[in-house]
């Protein structure tokens, strides 16, 4: 497929006009009081008329347009994203059906002791949401609890809501099934074992600053009501954890996981193998959103690709960030993670932000010298960061539903999201990002 070696901004409009669309009718819907406002359009549609003026933007004969958008649909990091997408959605759907969940939340609750509410709610929010890998999941299971237990301890609902939200975003950063997680180490070519293990160096000190600091907010000591469940069905999401550290292959990791939760719900339950497909499917299904709008944004950015736009998007960050700093390794990281967050904020889905910045973002790595892991962890974070304290927010607007509260109250609360941002910009001017090997750094995808 043939590349241009020109930088065009006009081939970007079609990015612009996505983000347009989607943010958009977001605010219109927001205003308007509609619940859950800026996931009214589903995304897939709104990526629609953005592919169709790419092609029209396009100079080459129309056989070739449709031809580099196939080409990017069927990308080999693309389908295989989207079929990690699709297992992680089967083992999330069976791991819940056969009473993993509660099983994870009862656990928690065990271990908690009433003096350390809040950094026990931080941490039970984190744990759930590194096994389940997702934020939402994670905040639909803890949101009555935790709603609860602040009513019984006297801390004001904001305040809980926003630790609730700061554990599933913990989570949800470092979890080997989040599509956040699958996305960025995809995007940037390296394995999810050193994502994750990079990803600790920044994720662990802002995680330890946020049980410290919320070890110090007075507790009553109120009683804990934990929730009946057999505690031996939160087995297989430690299982998923530690067999994908063990650096196994994604595909094996994920689908023994979904045979253990099946198994587990099996040896406990009255789970039949007829609803085990079934549920299979509905994880499939689950993940119908993100699949398709990961094909689509494939296709959309070969074609802004071969028309100069990602070039064109890389100087232009390479240039605004090369003032901030003389090293070109910090400038490249300064790059990524503004790059990041000015995309979550249009988007406000940190797995859509990843997707779209992804290739540009791995050029800016290449281009310093930064390894791809840092890049990736890059990458993760600050989607994370600026998608835990969006007050229009899926994860905002969901907790602060439940809690009958303002989303802005809920996104001023989530103290370890600002705190994951400051540990990772001190990470970069005091210690650097990791970088690159010699031929890593040569290895900049043709833009």
């Amino acid at each position: 497929m043939p590349h241009t070696t020109q930088p065009n901004a006009r081939a970007l409009l079609p990015l612009f006009l996505f983000l347009s669309l989607f943010l958009g009718v977001g605010v219109y819907f927001h205003i308007s009081g509609v619940s859950m406002a800026f996931y009214q359009l589903p995304s897939p549609v709104a990526i629609l008329p953005a592919i169709i003026l790419a092609i029209l933007l396009s100079r080459e004969a129309l056989e070739q347009r449709i031809q580099t958008f196939v080409e990017g649909v069927g990308e080999p990091n693309i389908i295989t994203m989207c079929m990690i997408y699709l297992l992680a959605g089967a083992f999330s759907t069976v791991a819940a059906a056969t009473g993993g969940v509660d099983a994870m939340v009862a656990l928690g609750l065990h271990v908690i002791p009433p003096s350390f509410l809040l950094p026990g709610i931080f941490l039970i929010a984190g744990v759930i949401s590194t096994a389940m890998g997702t934020s939402m999941g994670t905040l639909a299971a803890l949101a009555p609890v935790a709603l609860g237990l602040s009513q019984a301890a006297g801390i004001p609902p904001a305040l809980m809501a926003g630790v609730l939200v700061s554990g599933a975003m913990f989570g949800d950063n470092l979890s080997f099934i989040s599509d956040t997680t699958i996305a960025s180490t995809r995007t940037q070519g390296c394995s999810m074992r050193d994502k994750f293990r990079t990803n600790l160096r920044i994720a662990v000190p802002a995680a330890v600053l946020t049980v410290v600091a919320l070890s110090f907010y007075p507790s009553s000591g109120a009683a804990i009501a934990i929730p009946e469940a057999n505690l031996w069905l939160a087995l297989p999401y430690f299982a998923i954890i530690v067999l994908a550290v063990t650096g196994l292959n994604v595909f094996v990791v994920l689908t023994l996981g979904i045979i253990l939760a099946a198994l587990f719900g099996m040896a406990a339950t009255d789970y039949a193998v007829v609803t085990f497909s079934q549920d299979i499917y509905k994880g499939f299904a689950s993940m119908q959103e993100i699949f398709l709008l990961s094909l689509l944004i494939g296709g959309l950015s070969a074609l802004i690709r071969q028309q100069g736009g990602l070039l064109f998007l890389a100087q232009t960050v390479e240039g605004l960030t090369s003032r901030l700093s003389r090293r070109k390794e910090r400038s490249a990281a300064l790059g990524i993670a503004g790059l990041t967050a000015v995309t979550n904020l249009a988007v406000a889905n940190n797995t859509v932000t990843i997707l779209i910045s992804g290739e540009v973002s791995k050029r800016l790595a290449a281009d310093g010298g930064v390894a791809p892991r840092q890049s990736a962890s890059y990458l993760d974070i600050f989607a994370c960061v600026v998608q835990g304290i969006l007050p229009y927010g899926a994860q905002a607007l969901m907790v602060g539903a439940s809690f009958g509260i303002s989303p802005l109250a809920v996104s001023m609360n989530t103290f370890y999201c600002f705190i994951l941002a400051s540990v990772a910009l001190a990470s970069m001017f005091l210690l650097g990002p990791i970088k690159a090997q010699a031929k890593q750094a040569q290895k900049a995808a043709p833009l």
